[in-house]
C-alpha cells in the first residue's frame, strides 16, 4: 500500500515536533517535507535530528512550493495567516490539509472553506483529540436536554499560549450553542470584571487560565438551580492531537474535495 506523503508545517514548534513524531511512527504515512516561518532558528536542520530522532532526510525550509512538491497532505498547527495561505496552496495542488490552527477570524475561516470548495480536502478542528471531539458531542446533547441550565466553559493552558479563549474552548462553546439553536457570537461572554450585574440568561461564559506547562484542561459546567454537571477533558500528552491529525489525514485522502471537521472523521455526524 502506498504511504500518504505528509508535510508538517510549523515544524520547529511544540506541536510541529509532536506531529513529526506521529508521522514518523505511523506505518501508513511518510514525512516528505517540513515547513517553518522565515527566519526560524530550526531552518536547515533535519526534522528527525531536531526532535531527538534518527535522521529522517527531511530538512526544515521556508519554501512552501518546494516542500509541497510530491506531497499528498499538510498537517498545519501554525497561525491564521499561514493556514489561509497553505489552504490556498492545498487547493492549487489538490492536497489534504489538516488544520489545527486556532485564533482564526470569520474571514480566515471563510477563506479556508473556499479552498475546500476549490479542490483541497480540508479537515479543520479546534482540537484533534478523539476524546475532546466526543466531549463536544456530549456537550451539545447536554445543552439541548438541559436548556435552562447556565453554561460556563473553563480552560487552562501553558504560559506560552498566545490566543484566548482556546480553540477547544470555543469549539465546546459552539457545541453548547448548537444544542441550544443559538449563535455563539451573539451569546458568549468572554470577560467579567467589576460590577457586572446578574448573569444574562442564555449566555455562554468563558474563563481562561494560563500557567506552567499545562497542555490543555477543559471543563464545561452546566449549572442548574439544584445541581451542577461538569464535563471535563485533560490532555496529558500532545501526541493525542498529533495522532488525531494523522488519522484525519488518512481519512480525508479518500474524501471528495471539501471542508470537514474531526467529528466527520469520527463518524459523529453520520
Amino acid at each position: 500500500m502506498t504511504r500518504l506523503r505528509i508535510v508538517v508545517a510549523g515544524a520547529g514548534g511544540r506541536m510541529g515536533a509532536a506531529n513529526i513524531r506521529a508521522v514518523a511512527a505511523h506505518p501508513g504515512v511518510e514525512l516528505v517535507g517540513a515547513l517553518d516561518r522565515p527566519g526560524a532558528a530550526a531552518l536547515g536542520k533535519d526534522a528527525g535530528m531536531l526532535i531527538g530522532l534518527e535522521t529522517l532526510g527531511v530538512t526544515l525550509t521556508d519554501d512552501t512550493e518546494a516542500a509541497l512538491s510530491g506531497a499528498d497532505a499538510i498537517i498545519d498547527f501554525t497561525a491564521p495567516a499561514a493556514s489561509v495561505a497553505l489552504a490556498q496552496a492545498a487547493a492549487r495542488h489538490g492536497l489534504v490539509h489538516i488544520i489545527g490552527t486556532t485564533g482564526c477570524s470569520e474571514a480566515d475561516d471563510a477563506a479556508i472553506a473556499a479552498a475546500g470548495a476549490a479542490g483541497a480536502r480540508i479537515v479543520k478542528s479546534g482540537n484533534f483529540s478523539p476524546g475532546v471531539v466526543t466531549l463536544a458531542a456530549l456537550v451539545e446533547k447536554a445543552a439541548r436536554a438541559l436548556a435552562d441550565y447556565d453554561v460556563e466553559v473553563l480552560e487552562m493552558h501553558h504560559n506560552q499560549k498566545v490566543d484566548a479563549p482556546s480553540g477547544t474552548a470555543l469549539m465546546l462553546g459552539e457545541a453548547a450553542a448548537k444544542g441550544r439553536h443559538i449563535a455563539l457570537k451573539d451569546h458568549s461572554v468572554r470577560v467579567r470584571d467589576g460590577h457586572t450585574g446578574p448573569r444574562e440568561v442564555g449566555s455562554i461564559g468563558f474563563a481562561t487560565l494560563r500557567g506552567g506547562n499545562v497542555i490543555g484542561d477543559h471543563t464545561v459546567i452546566l449549572a442548574g438551580a439544584s445541581e451542577r454537571i461538569e464535563l471535563s477533558h485533560r490532555a496529558q500528552d500532545r501526541s493525542i492531537f498529533a495522532n488525531g491529525a494523522v488519522r484525519a489525514a488518512l481519512w480525508a485522502k479518500a474524501q471528495p474535495p471539501g471542508f470537514y471537521s474531526m467529528a466527520d472523521v469520527l463518524g459523529l455526524n453520520d
